[in-house]
């Protein structure tokens, strides 16, 4: 096994990665204390779907916790839960994960138990027919079927209700010429009462591959012994590899693209979108945050306090900035919930913002405070063996390299008011953006 050392701010020791013959990485964090994080990162969500798979990879996510040929259905959750565990897992564009946070108990006994019952599961899915639920047609009202391709549709539809959740819809689809992500992760209510258990099967075989997963131990344990237990039982029975994909990065929207749509709402809401630099060039991904710090995030940022605080006309209830890390690109977004009878100028204002954000240069003051928000941030997602996972599964996952965290703390500090400015005119310019609007149905 190939095995790198890694200096992780915060930490005592050196995180260590070791890569096996077969692609699948294993890393071990120590963090001092009782408590200890198991978790496995998969390189897989609707970044490796189409428009007749779309939402299969939340949907495996949900029918893993399905029993295995070891432990039946429920004794997963039963058993670790009993044991004071927090078990949960995600599905977002670029990958899926599962983990498990306890206390180690006795001798360790109840992390032992954890790494077997995750192992097992990671390994051995059966997805029952039972639990999996036949396919049907959609529009059948007759249909009342609880298992679980039922409980995710009947998730898809109660997200597809919710205000957010349509705009941002709206505007990531329109960010997007050809690009996977422009698709919803959760997929669609047709899509998913027809999948079958082969089509679950064989999108589990192809993508829950050794050189696609990475598995995160994080705690206070023998890192030689877990090292053997993770190998013994992380033998990826008739599995090898996944197919290579390069997705070329879609190119920004040539001049400003406006879609509104209508809903059963009573105030409007709006999304300003752009696509950024890739989660791996560090340096621009650190600009992007500040920025939407200074910019949109907090009670003193500046939309907050010229949208809100400071304008005489009550227009916006909320309004701020989202910054998300993808692999082939990120997403910059600004949004808000506003009177809908003051539609144009809630657009007119939020222009204007950013057009201020050159024209007003951004402070000395502000960039430090922004800075210092960031450390902190940086600084608390080490204090916990959940968080660390975290962290790590996404510089693994997402861009390939944990090393990058190495020279984080560096890089944030260098970042001038300059390189603000030059990632603002870069990515973030109005003739690139596309502005996503909900409005209620009688105004429309």
């Amino acid at each position: 096994m190939k095995k790198t050392l890694i200096k992780y701010p915060f930490l005592t020791r050196e995180v260590e990665i070791y890569e096996r013959e077969n692609g699948h990485k294993i890393v071990l964090a120590h963090k001092e204390g009782m408590m200890v994080n198991v978790s496995s990162w998969v390189k897989t969500g609707s970044i490796n779907e189409n428009d007749e798979n779309n939402g299969i990879s939340h949907f495996l996510e949900h029918l893993m916790f399905k029993g295995t040929h070891k432990y039946k259905v429920g004794e997963f959750d039963r058993m670790l839960e009993s044991k004071g565990a927090i078990v949960n897992a995600a599905t977002w564009k670029d990958y899926t994960f599962y983990y498990v946070t306890l206390p180690k108990g006795i001798d360790n006994k109840d992390f032992k138990l954890a790494i077997d019952l995750h192992a097992d599961m990671m390994m051995d899915p059966v997805f029952p027919a039972e639990e999996l639920g036949a396919p049907f047609d959609v529009n059948d009202s007759t249909v009342t079927d609880k298992r679980e391709r039922h409980v995710v549709i009947e998730e898809i539809r109660m997200r597809k209700d919710q205000p957010w959740t349509k705009v941002y819809n709206q505007c990531n689809k329109n960010m997007y010429h050809s690009h996977p992500y422009k698709r919803d992760v959760i997929g669609t209510p047709e899509i998913i009462s027809q999948l079958t258990r082969e089509d679950i099967d064989r999108y589990y075989r192809t993508y829950y591959t050794p050189e696609n997963m990475t598995t995160i131990i994080v705690g206070d344990f023998d890192h030689e012994e877990v090292l053997n237990t993770i190998c013994e039982k992380f033998d990826f029975p008739n599995r090898l590899t996944s197919p290579k994909v390069e997705h070329i990065p879609d190119k920004p929207v040539a001049g400003t693209k406006y879609v509104e749509s209508s809903a059963n709402v009573g105030t409007s809401y709006l999304m300003f979108g752009w696509l950024g630099p890739k989660a791996y060039e560090l340096k621009e991904s650190i600009c992007l945050d500040l920025i939407s710090l200074i910019f949109g995030d907090g009670s003193s940022s500046r939309l907050q306090q010229n949208l809100i605080e400071k304008l005489p006309e009550k227009i916006f209830n909320i309004v701020g900035t989202e910054h998300y890390q993808f692999k082939d690109g990120n997403n910059f977004f600004i949004q808000a919930n506003f009177s809908s009878e003051a539609k144009d100028r809630a657009i007119e204002l939020i222009k204007n913002e950013l057009a201020n954000l050159l024209d007003n240069r951004i402070t000395e003051e502000e960039l430090l405070k922004a800075k210092k928000r960031t450390k902190s941030r940086f600084a608390y997602a080490a204090e916990t063996v959940s968080e660390i996972g975290e962290t790590i599964g996404y510089h693994m996952t997402v861009c390939n390299d944990l090393k990058l965290i190495e020279d984080y703390l560096k890089d944030l500090e260098d970042i001038t008011v300059e390189d603000l400015e030059n990632v603002i005119r870069k990515y973030l310019s109005i003739d690139n953006a596309v502005i996503s609007v909900l409005v209620p149905e009688e105004a429309k």
